[in-house]
């Protein structure tokens, strides 16, 4: 629900910003345009940079910032791995770690089987 909500928002922003922006390039907006870079007002530009700015907030708060969280919490999860540990892999192995190597980790299976695999596929750890 939170996500269709910044759509919304998102698509509202931008629907209200370009029209603003139209009316200014086309000089319904003010009364003069001269003076400023390119024959556009002072007010355009500053409303631009406003929009820039607020889609820039809306851009790393929506995705950056929440995929920098998923990879500091997948990398604690990697570095905390330990002998002995059950895990879940992303292929949907259960298994009890017998080594860990740089890349790579050795789990073991149910019925004794050890199966050697990225160490990067490990998605969750379990409780035994």
């Amino acid at each position: 629900m939170k996500k269709w909500t910044a759509l919304v928002c998102c698509a509202l922003l931008l629907v209200v910003g370009l029209s603003g922006l139209a009316q200014e390039v086309s000089g319904e907006g003010t009364s003069s345009s001269g003076g400023a870079i390119g024959g556009f007002g002072g007010s355009s530009l500053t409303s631009m940079l406003i929009l820039f700015a607020v889609f820039g907030a809306i851009f790393y708060f929506m995705l950056i910032r929440p995929q920098r969280k998923r990879q500091a919490k997948m990398n604690e999860l990697l570095g905390g791995l330990k002998r002995g540990d059950h895990v879940t892999t992303a292929g949907g192995i259960y298994g009890e770690i017998d080594s860990i190597g740089e890349q790579a980790i050795v789990i073991i299976l149910e019925d004794g089987a050890k199966l050697k695999v990225a160490k990067s596929s490990v998605v969750q750890k379990r409780e035994k």
